[in-house]
């Protein structure tokens, strides 16, 4: 690297840390992709000057969300919304309510969404929002209460052809029914601005399922790559909503053994793998019951709960992180491979450290991130929305064999983008420079803004 732009990078990175030092996850998200852009600086440094340009939101949106609960108290939250490009179309990402939930977080997932987005080859831009907010416990009409006062606010900021929230951690069907019936209510029109909507209403097929099922496709598509199937594959899969239950029902319908579902209290394991009886029991308790895992065991003879434990200390073939960003660390990757994972999709978002990372690349892990492997979910999100615009609802089998055909392209192109820069099949580091170039070059030809 010549010293001018080794000079450029650092100057970057140091302006970075000036203006956010305390935003973390989006610090740590940023020198993950910076990294793997080295190749792509080195060539061509016009790119470093976009790059600075990109980490800075188009705009960034806070906002305070008072509501009642059901003593007649009143609660007060914090509402976020980053828009973070518009390069390629209206902002799209999701929403999501969670008591960690801070601008650091919503700036980091933002950023990725950025990526992804670009990944999928849809014209959609990036954006993410959310709220502290924790729906757990909380009944029907206080979780209506909120969602329509943080909607009061945000609808000033969306449409259609502007940014299309979904949905996220804690927020499902039930949330975006709200929110949309609010949107309605005070924008006096009835258009596509929120993606994941009940299929009466504007929905997809395959919506709740993409993420998980996409995730399963990507990775399908790398044992492939190196001559292997999902076929008999042990999977560890953490985390148990949406993007955990239909990535389980994935593998199960690929041949693959499911073995673990988690929640913050710890995980369960079948030794013999779940059936699709046993996951739909798993969809019932935490979408209808909304109660812990453990629950399960009431269910099953055969299951094993480990309280305050990770399933990463089970031997399997494949891990599928489905949970949330960083749940796996350098001492769990280090578990994972002395246990026999030889492959980690990310279906969650950013749920390896960077050192985690570093111990996956060190054992020739096949590794594929979470800007690639968990796009699925944006991806039918922007089919949903080419729905809406045609006024049309698509059969499932033509949503599916869309899903399937765009995580095989990222996969391809990923793969490509990391072998025309001598990077061989390192699929992080091409799913970041097929992303970026995309979104860098269509920076450069809209100009300065």
């Amino acid at each position: 690297m010549s010293a001018s732009v080794a000079e450029k990078i650092a100057s970057v990175r140091a302006s970075l840390r000036r203006r956010d030092p305390d935003q973390k996850e989006f610090l740590q998200a940023v020198d993950e992709v910076f990294e793997s852009l080295t190749p792509v600086f080195e060539k061509d440094p016009k790119y470093i000057e976009t790059f600075e340009r990109l980490v800075e939101p188009e705009r960034q949106i806070v906002f305070r969300v008072p509501w009642i609960d059901d003593k007649g108290v009143q609660r007060v939250n914090r509402g976020f919304r980053v828009q973070m490009s518009s390069a390629l179309g209206p902002y799209k990402g999701g929403l999501r309510f969670h008591p960690t939930v801070n601008l650091s977080v919503i700036k980091f997932l933002a950023f990725e969404q950025t990526f992804k987005n670009s990944l999928t080859t849809l014209m959609m831009g990036a954006g993410k929002g959310g709220s502290d907010f924790d729906p757990r416990g909380m009944s029907d009409r206080e979780v209506m209460a909120f969602c329509q006062s943080f909607m009061t606010e945000l609808y000033r900021h969306i449409g259609a052809d502007t940014d299309v929230p979904a949905g996220d951690i804690n927020v499902g069907a039930r949330e975006i029914g709200y929110l949309f019936g609010q949107y309605k209510r005070l924008a006096n029109n009835f258009t596509g601005v929120l993606t994941g909507k009940d299929l009466r209403w504007g929905g997809s097929l395959i919506r709740p399922e993409a993420t998980g099922y996409g995730c399963v496709y990507f990775a399908q598509n790398y044992l492939a790559y190196k001559g292997d199937s999902l076929k008999g594959k042990r999977c560890l899969v953490s985390g148990s909503g949406n993007v955990a239950q239909y990535t389980a029902e994935k593998l199960i319908h690929l041949g693959a053994i499911p073995l673990t579902f988690s929640d913050s209290s710890g995980y369960i394991l079948e030794p013999n793998g779940f059936t699709q009886a046993q996951i739909d029991h798993i969809m019932e308790l935490k979408n209808v019951k909304r109660v812990r895992v453990s629950e399960y065991c009431a269910f099953s003879e055969t299951a094993q709960y480990f309280p305050g434990k990770k399933p990463w200390e089970v031997p399997a073939d494949l891990a599928f992180p489905s949970a949330t960003q960083n749940e796996i660390d350098e001492e769990d990757a280090k578990v994972l491979v002395a246990n026999g994972v030889n492959g980690v999709f990310e279906g969650a978002n950013m749920p390896s450290t960077n050192e985690a990372i570093e111990v996956y690349k060190g054992a020739s892990v096949m590794f594929g991130p979470a800007k690639a492997a968990n796009a699925g979910g944006v991806a039918v999100s922007g089919l949903e929305m080419a729905q809406n615009s045609q006024r049309l609802q698509w059969t499932r089998e033509e949503v599916d064999q869309q899903l399937e055909k765009i995580m095989k392209d990222i996969f391809d192109n990923s793969l490509a983008a990391a072998q025309t820069y001598n990077l061989k099949d390192d699929i992080q580091a091409g799913a970041n420079i097929a992303g970026f170039l995309k979104v860098a070059d269509s920076m450069i030809s809209q100009g300065c803004v």
